[in-house]
């Protein structure tokens, strides 16, 4: 993928550097991710809405034991609408890396051992005594990829496949399908208040934190952003924001994940242990949870108004990214950059619009699409199917991150700073979520919410 740490406000990024010309070499990463993931979604509504086909049925992952494992997951059936998923995801991308001016042939060499290893992180988090313990695909994805990153070298043709912000991305846009602003407004006032009042702090104190310990502000301002709003999904809007390093965003994203594990096991005993109100308790899961996927785990823990708490504060938070997106793009333009003697980029619309992540701006109209125009029952009919597919673009999205990163640059990586400023800003994210949970979940400022 290109890094785009050295490319000016103009031009357009594409997958790979090329000197290729032409309409399609010119097309960035953004626009891929909302080309394929515009393909995928409309093929789903072809399918569901006008053509009036069967609910498409969604590759089975889930197992209890071993003649569940071959009679659910590993029959002939199963197996064969996993191989086309991944079939299918090998050509969209792979025609987009090849117009990019990619290497096809390493591409699609690597491409089908990430798919392997994201089917396996599926298929082991799919067992029920693994999900009861709250480990999800995500990190047996990220563990996938870390430990071949870090016992052995890797061949060419596998890092070529390591393409975690497209992949990411690419299920950022199947992801707006389920964020309906009608059902944020229906779950009511105190979810949307607290991802406002949580996002809003957490990210200025984030900031400052990094300030404080020295860690140079495009670091500070991909930490701030996945701490505060919405784990890895928020580094790279913000990321793309600033055209951040890569390298910077890989570091992040690992951070994110190896925390989460924690978070996901401590807080859901907290509750318990300490007697919080589930509906406060689900809330706080909500809000500090990195992922849908953990928010899901940890609260079914809890209880189902939990369950259903913590899914309406994160799908506010979710709601955040595009509002997040314009305003850190406006941010980083107009401050003052110590490190460069001030700003040397004179703010104006245009360089704002340039520096916008433009797969945002798909990840919004897919969501606005779905909330108006599409009829309810079309959209339940799809969402299912919908889900799996951007389930697996993100179970490849984890593995790449895990074969980008490395443990030892967890620690060398500016003196582990990084790292200490995170796990610092996580602490007061808890915290500071935890007070505003039950200042609106639990009764102090507001009635505490009818949730059945």
């Amino acid at each position: 993928m290109a890094k785009r740490k050295n490319a000016g406000p103009s031009e357009a990024v594409s997958i790979d550097s090329t000197s290729q010309s032409g309409f399609w070499a010119r097309l960035s990463e953004d626009a891929w991710a909302n080309v394929i993931g515009g393909i995928l979604i409309a093929g789903v509504l072809l399918w569901v809405w006008v053509l009036q086909g069967d609910k498409p049925v969604s590759p089975v992952y889930a197992w209890i034991d071993t003649n569940t494992l071959f009679s659910k997951v590993l029959n002939s059936g199963n197996l064969t609408m996993i191989a086309l998923c991944g079939l299918l995801f090998a050509i969209l991308s792979a025609v987009a890396i090849k117009l990019s001016g990619g290497n096809l042939l390493k591409y699609l060499a690597g491409f089908a051992l990430v798919f392997l290893l994201a089917i396996l992180s599926l298929i082991a988090a799919g067992n029920s005594g693994v999900e009861a313990y709250g480990l999800e695909y995500v990190v047996f994805a990220l563990l996938f990829g870390l430990l071949l990153n870090n016992l052995f070298k890797l061949p060419e043709w596998l890092k070529t496949a390591a393409r975690s912000e497209f992949f990411i991305k690419t299920g950022l846009i199947i992801l707006g399908t389920s964020i309906l602003f009608p059902n944020i407004v229906q779950a009511g006032f105190p979810g949307i208040l607290q991802a406002l009042a949580v996002v809003s702090v957490v990210w200025f104190f984030s900031l400052w934190l990094s300030r404080r310990l020295k860690v140079d502000d495009e670091f500070g301002v991909i930490l701030a952003s996945a701490v505060s709003i919405c784990g890895v999904s928020a580094a790279i809007v913000a990321s793309g924001a600033i055209q951040g390093d890569k390298k910077k965003l890989s570091y992040v994203t690992t951070l994110v994940l190896l925390l989460a594990i924690p978070m996901m096991i401590l807080q859901p005993w907290a509750i318990q242990a300490f007697g919080i109100p589930e509906i406060v308790g689900g809330a706080w899961l909500g809000g500090t949870l990195d992922t849908t996927a953990t928010v899901v785990a940890a609260t079914e823990q809890v209880g189902p108004a939990a369950s259903k708490v913590g899914a309406i504060v994160k799908l506010s938070q979710n709601v955040l990214l595009g509002f997040a997106a314009f305003f850190i793009a406006t941010w980083w333009i107009f401050r003052k950059n110590p490190e460069a003697g001030g700003n040397t980029e004179k703010p104006n619309l245009k360089l704002i619009w340039e520096r916008f992540p433009k797969f945002v701006l798909g990840f919004i109209l897919v969501s606005l699409i779905f909330s108006f125009l599409i009829p309810t029952d079309v959209v339940k009919q799809a969402s299912g199917f919908l889900n799996s597919l951007r389930t697996l673009w993100f179970a490849l999205a984890f593995v790449a991150i895990g074969l980008e990163a490395r443990f030892s640059d967890l620690l060398k990586t500016q003196g582990g700073r990084p790292a200490l400023v995170f796990t610092g800003a996580q602490l007061f994210n808890i915290a500071w979520t935890l007070l505003w949970s039950y200042l609106l979940f639990g009764g102090i400022l507001l009635a505490v919410p009818d949730i059945k």
